[in-house]
């Protein structure tokens, strides 16, 4: 590459943080002078809308307290009158299937009592209200996070005094027994029963509210904390991000939320958290940093995304704030950047007409595990998320607090325009990168999906940018990557296993190159590495295009039936011009693919396997060729331009 340098890397003796919080100082400062950014888009990526000044942000806490909480108050409202009967947008919110709903109603209870002044004559009516839902719900399936939601409830009411008045002795007698951490965790060697690795922080959160209830000794929170920064310290080293899994490089939204989800334990139960854990929420609050945009979107790759890749956001950011890891600038773009998420999430994602969030209708689609059977508790928990992170930013000083930074849009321009962030190194690498490029954040991640995940295209190792290049939750099309189906049956891609990853740039041009000895064998929950084809990849990102080239190299003669990708997209008014695909409406302008013998394009609208967490594609774009003997060098690639 010549003059070209490792790409974000650190340089010198100055460190990764400081050179990011340098280049943020210096958007704050020159916020007022510098010409506006191009405007933010809409869900699909199709129609501009003004870029948002700091008077059209709304503080923050008046969004939380005045959109938000007014609507999961009616809820609880109407579950205290309507008991098991209630309905939400046609659906029994009682179904069975929600295994953390009475967690999560006793929490939102709780966090509406403590806030009710004493002298409310109806205060009486709302603590009876959580004694006769208390004993409702008590014999209710009520898992993990429903633990966790449920002695956070009891420990606010304990600290407001309430508690003896909104349960009765018998209830929480049974709360009691059945609130407890080891009902997940195995308490021989303390590891997980059944559960990803994120789940020792609900473990620890749990057992350390029962300290403070006085129902067991800190001996089990603190074997927890243990295995928690044994994981991290084991699988990620000296990175700082919690592998879902147990070293098959799954580094997703929970591996960077993980952090600050453990120091909000800690601080919620009136503690500091270990150096060593502040440490990781500075790291995640890097990532989190570099994601900001004028659209109020959150992390874009992995499970779990709409309204909860924004809250991640909101939620790193707000635990790096109040445990002063950001400098005052940082602080400040941190805020406006929340105050605008939450009014996207009132704006796109709240359905007034349904009193509801909607993660499930208008062509929206969302994992299989939080399908739309567990409407009350999704909305619940997301106003819990709002709710805590804002009394963080009261604390701090901003209620009711306009962004201080008058020209956000600005700033923005002026963070880094590439960042490299590594998760693990060793057998396999692990990392993200992330550019900036014409008003969209674009991350391309190169992890494993491992047990569960690796075949769904939202941890494919392609380019995710919110409303541009989104996935389909659970969705398994082969999504800007080659699957190869053998003679034999087995299908492979190259999804798991990069070895020699490296960034370089020249300018405003950024290569990435990697190898993958083995292919990803599919058909499994668990990613199954196949040698027979190794492939060598190089990406090119430019101001407005992005490339891929492949080299696929079989070790013998390997009999293929087919092989086939896809890009499927927001943008329409789409013609087939030979090789390549035109768009006239949309962020993507042109597909162009090579190596395949043909490729076609049609809509997909009304197909939910095309549906994202935000809404449906428009158009996809297939392209695949036939049986042959691969014998040689195969080499297949795709360019993709956006606007």
């Amino acid at each position: 590459m010549g003059a070209a340098r490792a790409c974000c890397e650190l340089r010198g003796n100055v460190p990764r943080r400081l050179r990011l919080a340098a280049a943020i100082v210096a958007a704050a400062l020159s916020a007022n002078v510098i010409a506006a950014a191009a405007p933010p888009l809409t869900a699909h990526g199709t129609t501009p809308v003004p870029a948002p000044t700091a008077a059209a942000m709304p503080p923050y806490n008046q969004t939380v307290t005045g959109r938000i909480l007014p609507m999961s108050r009616e809820l609880l409202v109407r579950l205290a009158q309507e008991g098991r009967a209630l309905q939400l947008d046609g659906v029994p919110v009682f179904n069975g299937d929600d295994k953390f709903l009475p967690g999560k109603i006793a929490l939102g209870l709780a966090e509406f009592l403590v806030t009710v002044p004493a002298e409310d004559s109806r205060r009486a009516e709302y603590i009876a209200s959580f004694r006769r839902i208390s004993r409702l719900t008590v014999d209710d399936p009520n898992d993990s996070w429903g633990i966790y939601y449920y002695m956070s409830a009891l420990n606010q009411l304990r600290k407001a005094g309430l508690l003896g008045g909104a349960v009765d002795r018998l209830t929480l007698a049974k709360l009691r027994v059945r609130l407890d951490w080891r009902s997940f965790v195995d308490v021989d060697n303390f590891t997980l029963i059944d559960h990803p690795n994120n789940y020792y922080c609900v473990a620890f959160g749990i057992a350390r509210l029962r300290v403070l209830m006085g129902w067991e000794d800190p001996a089990g929170s603190d074997q927890l904390l243990k295995k928690m920064l044994e994981h991290y310290r084991q699988y990620s080293g000296e990175y700082g991000f919690a592998d879902e899994t147990n070293g098959e490089g799954r580094f997703d939204r929970y591996s960077v939320l993980l952090s600050a989800e453990i120091a909000q334990k800690f601080i919620e139960t009136g503690s500091q958290p270990p150096a060593e854990v502040i440490g990781w929420v500075r790291k995640s609050a890097d990532v989190m940093l570099q994601r900001m945009n004028l659209n109020g979107d959150g992390f874009e790759y992995g499970r779990s995304l709409g309204p909860y890749g924004l809250t991640a956001m909101i939620e790193v950011l707000s635990a790096a704030a109040v445990l002063n890891v950001l400098n005052a600038r940082e602080k400040a773009l941190a805020y406006a950047f929340i105050c605008l998420a939450g009014r996207h999430y009132v704006d796109f994602w709240l359905n007034p007409k349904a009193g509801s969030v909607d993660m499930w209708d208008q062509g929206r689609r969302t994992d299989a595990y939080r399908g739309k059977f567990r409407i009350l508790g999704e909305n619940l928990s997301l106003a819990h998320q709002f709710v805590y992170t804002n009394a963080f930013w009261n604390q701090l000083g901003f209620r009711d607090q306009a962004p201080p930074m008058t020209d956000f849009a600005s700033a923005l321009q002026h963070l880094p325009r590439c960042t490299v962030t590594w998760f693990a190194r060793g057998e396999y690498d692990r990392m993200l990168l992330t550019l900036r490029d014409r008003g969209h954040v674009i991350g391309l991640p190169l992890i494993n999906g491992g047990t569960s995940q690796h075949m769904h295209n939202s941890y494919f190792p392609i380019p995710y940018s919110p409303g541009m290049l989104d996935s389909v939750a659970d969705g398994t099309a082969p999504q800007l990557i080659a699957h190869f189906t053998l003679a034999d049956g087995s299908v492979l891609s190259p999804l798991a296993y990069f070895q020699h990853v490296k960034v370089t740039e020249r300018g405003e041009r950024t290569v990435i190159t990697f190898e993958q000895s083995h292919l990803d064998k599919l058909g499994t929950e668990r990613p199954v590495p196949d040698d027979r084809i190794s492939v060598s990849s190089t990406y090119v990102l430019e101001p407005g295009r992005i490339t891929r080239t492949d080299v696929y190299t079989p070790h013998g003669k390997i009999p293929l039936k087919s092989f086939r990708m896809e890009f499927a997209t927001y943008s329409d008014a789409a013609s087939q011009q030979g090789e390549s695909t035109v768009f006239g409406h949309g962020m993507v302008r042109k597909f162009s693919a090579s190596g395949f013998e043909h490729c076609g394009v049609a809509p997909v609208q009304d197909d939910v396997a095309y549906h994202t967490p935000t809404g449906p594609y428009a158009n996809r774009v297939v392209c695949e060729s036939g049986e042959r003997t691969l014998q040689g060098a195969l080499t297949l690639g795709w360019t993709l331009s956006y606007q």
